[in-house]
């Protein structure tokens, strides 16, 4: 018998189904490619659609179209799109807009689509943003300011805004949604 450390054999590369066996590469959905220009055009159309008073079409025409593949320019001018589409929505009309979505065929997913976007935007909206932090001012306690009271530059306002459409969501769409865009590999 030869001398052979059995401990230092390893057994998953013996086993065909195995995850060392096969590329987790393919575990990632392919995502078509989109450049900012592309983005820059339907941001354009949906704002006209906004502009035609038409905020349901508006909201649907940006979330079926989400720039998966885009850049991070596109995504942030896509993500500019959608928040402004939020904020021109009257909180009365979110529930019935969102009941709507959800019965119409395709509804769960576009949903899901919105619930990133809102975190996105929650992400977004609640970072400093590097001009800010190069007008701070000393204050004589030793505290610096950073943001004005509110959160500067209508942070709060928009955070505000994503936290109701948020619980509004997660009323018509439920806690699932959640769930599955925190397991989607594509990101905003």
């Amino acid at each position: 018998m030869a001398n052979v450390n059995w401990r230092t054999i390893n057994i998953d590369l013996l086993d065909p189904e195995s995850p060392a066996n096969f590329s987790t590469s393919s575990l990632a959905p392919a995502v078509a490619s989109v450049s900012a220009s592309e983005v820059q055009n339907l941001s354009s159309q949906i704002k006209q659609l906004l502009r035609g008073g038409d905020s349901e079409g508006a909201l649907r025409g940006a979330l079926e179209n989400p720039p998966y593949g885009g850049d991070a320019a596109a995504k942030e001018v896509h993500l500019a799109t959608v928040v402004e589409i939020l904020q021109s929505i009257k909180q009365s009309e979110m529930s019935p807009m969102l009941s709507r979505i959800y019965g119409s065929d395709g509804g769960v997913e576009v949903l899901d689509v919105l619930m990133k976007f809102l975190y996105k935007g929650m992400s977004h909206t609640s970072q400093p943003s590097s001009s800010s932090a190069r007008s701070m001012s000393p204050q004589s306690t030793g505290f610096s300011q950073i943001h004005s009271r509110g959160g500067g530059e209508g942070g709060g306002q928009a955070m505000s805004v994503l936290l109701s459409w948020h619980e509004k969501l997660v009323e018509i769409a439920g806690p699932g949604s959640i769930v599955r865009i925190m397991s989607d590999r594509r990101t905003m």
